[in-house]
């Protein structure tokens, strides 16, 4: 058992006993966070690509996150696709775990420079879809150029990790490309419906303070039926879900993928 999912333990825990392991579980939480930042300054090595889609004339700028001290062979890659209004560097928390956990990490830039704003009236379904869909190109981009560069990557094993809109983005690419994708992991996507299926495997992080738009999250029933996995965070509000988050909020959400990646499928 992972040290992440170790601060997971007290959850089922009475509550007396929860409050009597509560320091300690924060110092623990100040360690683990503290590993895994050592380890990624040893050997998370984040690399900005420049790239662009000549189909589309499009600037796509990615943020790599690699481990190297890992075989490249036994890679699996990993997508990022921050919230609106966000940067691509602004999940390193996310992106320095995976790559320690046998990842290639790619985080995309979605909005560039000249990008029309999302409206603020309408649907917010209809009104946001097109620039999910824009961002489910730059994720084929992406994948399509990582291929040519990294071909030795398990591309069977993709994993798409997306923040609010960004997770709408993965939601929508797991529905439209879901027998490319092999895990998606959301934090608090709120629009976009998740796939009513069991590949690929869904976890949806929630937010104390934003809830979904009605039919989006899955019923206790169809969550049952498709393994779908949806955790609500007793202490995270949705703008906390990110590097700008508390070390407690950081590691509790690690700690919920890490335990989501090593669960048998």
């Amino acid at each position: 058992m992972s040290a992440f999912r170790r601060t997971l333990i007290c959850a089922g825990k009475p509550l007396v006993e929860r409050s009597r392991l509560a320091l300690g579980l924060v110092f623990l939480a100040f360690v683990v966070v503290s590993s895994a930042a050592a380890q990624s300054v040893r050997d998370v090595k984040p690399e900005t690509l420049s790239l662009t889609d000549p189909a589309r004339n499009r600037s796509v700028p990615v943020a790599i996150y690699s481990d190297s001290s890992r075989s490249p062979s036994r890679l699996k890659p990993a997508v990022i696709s921050h919230g609106y209004g966000g940067k691509n560097t602004d999940y390193s928390f996310i992106a320095t775990y995976l790559a320690g956990h046998g990842y290639y990490v790619a985080s995309i830039q979605h909005e560039i420079p000249g990008d029309e704003p999302l409206p603020t009236t309408g649907s917010p379904y209809e009104t946001r879809k097109p620039s999910w869909e824009r961002g489910v190109q730059n994720i084929l981009f992406v994948i399509g150029e990582l291929k040519k560069r990294r071909p030795d990557l398990d591309y069977g094993q993709l994993l798409l990790v997306g923040h609010s809109h960004g997770g709408d983005t993965s939601m929508l690419f797991a529905q439209e490309h879901g027998d490319l994708v092999r895990t998606v992991i959301t934090l608090d996507n709120r629009r976009m419906p998740f796939p009513r299926t069991r590949k690929p495997r869904i976890l949806s992080l929630r937010s104390t303070d934003q809830p979904a738009d009605e039919g989006v999250i899955p019923s206790a029933e169809e969550q049952a039926t498709f393994g779908i996995k949806v955790i609500k965070l007793p202490a995270t509000i949705h703008n906390d879900m990110w590097d700008g988050g508390t070390t407690q909020q950081k590691v509790e959400i690690v700690g919920h993928i890490d335990a989501f990646l090593a669960a048998k499928n």
